[in-house]
Formats: C-alpha cells, structure tokens, sequence
C-alpha cells in the first residue's frame, strides 16, 4: 500500500491502522497530531482508523514554546 507521510512516499502492507503506523515509524504518541487527507483524525480513533491506498498523511509534533 502506497502512503505519503509529510510529502515523502513509503510502502506499506496492509491492513494498516494509524497506532500500528505510528509503532512501525518508532514515532512517540506524546505531544503528536494526526491529518489523513487533510482531515484531524482525533487520538480515539487512532486505533481503527485503517490507512487506505494513496493516503496523505501529516504528521504534526507539538512544540513548547512562547
């Protein structure tokens, strides 16, 4: 399944959720936001939401600051 991660394309085998993306890209849950085609996808949904083939997926990392 192709998916485009932040504008770079990647494969991966489907099914696909965005918990188990996530663990496949050693990416932390702290402090992340999602955006599949453009749509926030709220972190309760993290875990059934299946990524689909040419998905765009954004992945957004909070940052302290003032």
């Amino acid at each position: 399944m192709n998916i485009i991660i932040n504008d770079e394309p990647h494969v991966f085998v489907a099914p696909l959720t965005l918990t188990a993306l996530l663990a496949q890209l050693a990416h932390s849950h702290s402090g992340t936001a999602l955006a599949v085609n453009q749509q926030i996808v709220p972190r309760d949904r993290w875990d059934t939401h299946l990524l689909q083939e040419g998905d765009s997926l954004v992945i957004f990392q909070a940052i302290a600051g003032g």
